[in-house]
């Protein structure tokens, strides 16, 4: 497909998510208790799904026919900027996020601590906005980010006032993206126009980050930069120390970015690995992002209330977890054999215990090999053991991702699956079709686990090899 051609293409599926959007998007009072059937029987609900359907088509046709021919860095942006102009004007796509960061904004700006009270204990003005279920729940996000929602509330002073800060504050953290992911791939040898394309031309970016208004576009924003930072001067004090600061302040509005850290303590180090330079240099980059995320909890005066908010994700239960839809398959099974099982909190329990294992793991292998692209593999693991998925979540590995590995088509093949998960109006598919959902997650849980284990038995003699062979002598 010609370079033109993909470029309008994914243009028009933009323009048609954005009609489907003011046809039946999140709008401020629109059906907060939405299926897919009632939104086709619905005002111009065939209509909806269509547009949503062919744009989403297209936006995502575009983008993967593309991954692997690009022209230029300048051709790559300036198609990612016609992308994302249509979102501009839209009214929140995807979800209702939106909502819950004014309220959680007014609550703080009222003087209500919102990891202690759900945004119903102002009341909120706009309550009716939010659905019922996040309503009395506390705020999963970090000081920063609750001190920033109270800024733009009251700036703002309306709710259109304040969705429309929220976006700006989403193409800031994109632009922030777009600035920083060439100086990490250029260290990685990757193409810097092959790194911008699948991290930010990918559909989940102007569908979810800048449409949906989320503040994962500038955590991400922010970890891309402190990650950049770290990659440009390793072994530099200060350098080191600002690249800490940005990764603590991209926790400061997801704790989630903490997970690169370490990895980024390790990329800090100059020649091989040994303690002693890693306390030299990567000790400046955990103390920054120790300094920032500490900081802002100070300034915040909220106290650790973000730790436990992230408890929330546990309310929804849907297969595109992996540890959900495996608890929902056990109980399934379990129902043929006459029992009722609720095996949600004990798969949802071992997948932390698996994840910390794993990263510990990954931490450990990055001694000795490229610590920025384990940073990415840690994300990806993070997300997937999570007993919360949503779409946009992808996007954390995803740039890390985009600018450190050499083989792209797995993670890619992901971001474009998970783009079909959300109709317009924030409604999650995988809610409405837990089967065959949760027994073919389950499988592919299986699938992916026993490739892992090859892999690695696979990788262990290669090493091994690797390690006993003589230094090369001059």
């Amino acid at each position: 497909m010609p370079h033109p051609l993909s470029r309008w293409i994914g243009l028009a599926g933009s323009v048609l998510l954005t009609v489907a959007a003011f046809l039946g998007g999140a709008l401020p009072h629109g059906n907060l208790r939405p299926t897919p059937l009632s939104i086709w029987q619905g005002p111009n609900g065939p209509l909806i799904i269509a547009t949503w359907l062919v744009g989403t088509a297209l936006l995502a046709w575009a983008w993967w026919s593309l991954r692997d021919r690009l022209p230029s860095t300048r051709w790559v942006l300036v198609t990612i900027a016609l992308w994302l102009l249509p979102m501009l004007i839209a009214p929140p796509l995807g979800s209702r996020d939106a909502y819950a960061y004014s309220c959680q904004g007014a609550s703080y700006a009222a003087g209500i601590n919102p990891y202690e009270q759900g945004v119903s204990a102002l009341p909120c003005p706009w309550l009716d906005t939010i659905s019922y279920i996040w309503r009395d729940t506390p705020a999963p996000y970090g000081p920063l980010f609750v001190m920033i929602s109270g800024s733009i509330v009251t700036a703002a002073g309306s709710l259109f006032a304040s969705v429309v800060l929220f976006r700006a504050l989403a193409v800031a953290g994109v632009a922030l993206t777009a600035v920083s992911l060439p100086v990490l791939a250029r260290r990685c040898g990757v193409p810097p126009q092959r790194a911008l394309w699948l991290a930010l031309a990918c559909p989940l970016v102007p569908v979810h980050l800048i449409g949906g208004a989320h503040n994962d576009a500038i955590m991400v924003g922010l970890l891309a930069a402190g990650l950049a930072v770290v990659a440009a001067r390793p072994g530099r004090t200060l350098p080191l120390l600002g690249g800490g600061l940005l990764l603590g302040l991209a926790a400061a509005i997801k704790v989630t970015a903490l997970v690169v850290v370490p990895f980024a303590a390790l990329a800090a180090i100059v020649g091989p690995y040994r303690i002693r330079a890693l306390v030299r240099d990567g000790g400046w980059v955990v103390g920054g992002s120790l300094a920032a995320l500490i900081g802002a909890t100070v300034a915040a005066g909220l106290g650790l209330g973000f730790i436990s908010g992230l408890e929330q994700g546990g309310l929804v239960v849907a297969w595109s977890s992996p540890p959900t839809a495996v608890g929902q398959t056990i109980g399934y099974l379990a129902v043929i054999f006459g029992a009722h099982v609720d095996a949600l909190p004990a798969t949802r329990a071992l997948a932390m215990l698996v994840l910390a294992v794993l990263l510990v793991w990954l931490w450990w292998r990055a001694r000795h090999r490229d610590p920025f692209w384990h940073a990415g593999l840690a994300l990806a693991a993070t997300v997937a053991l999570s007993p919360l998925f949503h779409p946009w979540y992808w996007t954390w590995p995803l740039v890390v991702l985009a600018a450190t590995s050499r083989r792209t088509g797995w993670f890619a093949l992901v971001a474009l699956v998970t783009f079909f998960m959300v109709l317009p109006d924030g409604t999650g598919l995988p809610r409405y079709s837990k089967m065959p959902g949760a027994p073919l997650m389950t499988l592919l849980v299986m699938v992916v686990a026993v490739w892992l284990v090859r892999s690695v038995r696979a990788d262990q003699p290669r090493s091994v090899r690797a390690d006993r062979q003589p230094a090369p002598v001059d």
